[in-house]
């Protein structure tokens, strides 16, 4: 592959302001494409707006919270009328809740869970199904996990999130089976993130991949050459994987 190997492309990654999205983001944009970032953190997009602009790159910040069903439409709206076309989508952004057992989930994380990692994605689906066919090779990562197989035990709204997340991408991706569109999915294990932090506070960070690990396999996910369709990727079982 080239080092442009998505140039003229547009695309949208969520959760942009740190961890997988960001390095991401990066990735994407050094490889040629314009980056719509999207975020609720206004100062982690501007870093990341410095750091696609350092390498040569192009970035447009939509500050946004997921959970505004209303703003993903819009968005989508606004890509329409400026681009046209979507080539490209890394639903990366997602939140942990709380890992608890699960009588002892309350209404509010659950509602919160299901709103931004699983009904946001919906939302954006809907909303950007017509820009990604409008690409010659529209192509969609969506982050999923582990835990939406093994059903870890005091995980149970992150992973019924991630279970359902799952099945809805996969009922989507059998659709666009017959179009130019691919829809996979991106299992990036153990990650050195911030969420990672938070559900396993006493692991050693320095033991796990950084999430710039992640980029070059989201990069080639996300060009027009990739060709699978309706498959989860685990990172851990790619050449990308150094560990």
């Amino acid at each position: 592959m080239t080092d442009k190997i998505l140039d003229g492309r547009v695309t949208l990654v969520t959760g942009a302001s740190r961890g997988i999205g960001y390095q991401a983001a990066i990735a994407l944009a050094k490889a040629g494409s314009h980056i719509i970032a999207t975020a609720r953190t206004q100062g982690g997009l501007e870093d990341l707006d410095d750091a696609i602009k350092a390498e040569g790159g192009e970035c447009t910040l939509v500050p946004m919270d997921l959970k505004n069903g209303d703003g993903i439409d819009q968005l989508g709206k606004v890509i329409n009328d400026r681009w046209g076309k979507l080539d490209g989508f890394l639903a990366n952004a997602g939140v942990l809740g709380e890992i608890t057992p699960a009588p002892h989930t309350t209404p509010k994380t659950w509602d919160n869970v299901m709103a931004v990692n699983l009904t946001a994605n919906y939302r954006f689906i809907r909303s950007l199904d017509p820009l990604l066919r409008a690409s010659d090779a529209g192509r969609a990562v969506f982050l999923t996990s582990g835990v939406a197989q093994t059903h870890r035990a005091y995980w149970g709204a992150y992973a019924a999130s991630k279970a359902a997340l799952e099945a809805f991408v996969s009922c989507y991706a059998k659709e666009v089976a017959v179009t130019k569109v691919k829809i996979n999915l991106l299992n990036p294990g153990a990650t050195r993130t911030a969420m990672r932090a938070k559900a396993m506070p006493g692991e050693e960070p320095a033991i796990l991949p950084n999430p710039a690990d992640l980029a070059p396999l989201i990069v080639e996910m996300l060009s027009p050459d990739y060709a699978l369709n309706d498959t989860v990727v685990a990172f851990r079982q790619t050449d990308y994987f150094k560990g």
